[in-house]
């Protein structure tokens, strides 16, 4: 009995090693706003994180040198990636493919290139990085992710970062002392309003040590918010309102370019 417990506490010494080594450094940020409101003028803004590496008696040395990688992920929604081709000199829709679930905003921002941060199997593991993050799709009657080399994957990203709505930057987190970063949260003019995550892993000598989480909300506000209420809750009368603003500016430019 005593030679099978040897290997079970041996294991338990490891786990508890790797828990305390694990736990030796913890993150603090927060962002510069966590609420931002849309207003008929909004033109895009850049929220600011800020982040602190919190070190204890079991941290690793003054000079280990720590990459921070921030995922920040937008309201989840149902989406489609068309396939044309020109045939008989137009343009149409051969093929489609539904990307189930996928944030609709999505921006990874680190402080050197992913490759030199985690090997690919972290990587993967941790969903760091455009080309591990999953991006799940409707494949007959399953769901099930796919390798970044995916024709539909890949101009569903070439697509949404050229609305500036993904977008990878390896060089946005700046580390201003050796435990103290900031990075810029871009957000533009076509962000949609919802709740966004904000997921950061600390990483040192390719191993994550640390993980937390935040998040911020977009909102609209004032008349904009009064539409996109009108239109959710209260979709018939919405619909005759429009109807009858369409009738009585089209009546009265009648009126007022009428020739006598």
């Amino acid at each position: 009995m005593k030679h099978r417990a040897l290997p079970f506490f041996a294991a338990l010494l490891l786990a508890l090693a790797a828990s305390m080594t694990a736990s030796a450094e913890n993150l603090i940020v927060s962002v510069s706003n966590h609420r931002i409101t849309v207003t008929p003028n909004y033109s895009g803004e850049e929220l600011v994180l800020f982040g602190s590496i919190e070190r204890d008696s079991k941290s690793r040395p003054p000079g280990t040198a720590y990459d921070i990688v921030v995922t920040v992920s937008g309201p989840r929604a149902d989406m489609v990636t068309r396939r044309k081709e020109r045939k008989l000199g137009i343009w149409i829709n051969v093929d489609s493919r539904e990307f189930i679930q996928v944030p609709a905003y999505l921006g990874i921002f680190a402080n050197r290139p992913i490759d030199n941060i985690a090997a690919p199997d972290v990587q993967r593991r941790q969903q760091i990085g455009m080309a591990s993050f999953p991006l799940p799709q409707r494949m007959g009657p399953d769901v099930a992710n796919t390798v970044a080399s995916d024709p539909f994957r890949t101009a569903f990203v070439r697509l949404r970062t050229d609305h500036g709505l993904y977008r990878e930057q390896t060089n946005a987190v700046t580390f201003l002392t050796p435990t103290l970063f900031r990075t810029g949260i871009p957000l533009p003019a076509e962000v949609p309003t919802g709740t966004y995550t904000v997921d950061i892993k600390l990483f040192a000598d390719g191993a994550v040590l640390a993980k937390t989480e935040t998040a911020f909300e977009i909102v609209k506000v004032g008349f904009e918010q009064f539409v996109a209420n009108s239109a959710r809750y209260h979709g018939l009368l919405y619909g005759l309102a429009t109807a009858m603003m369409a009738i009585m500016t089209g009546w009265l430019a009648s009126v007022v370019f009428r020739r006598d």
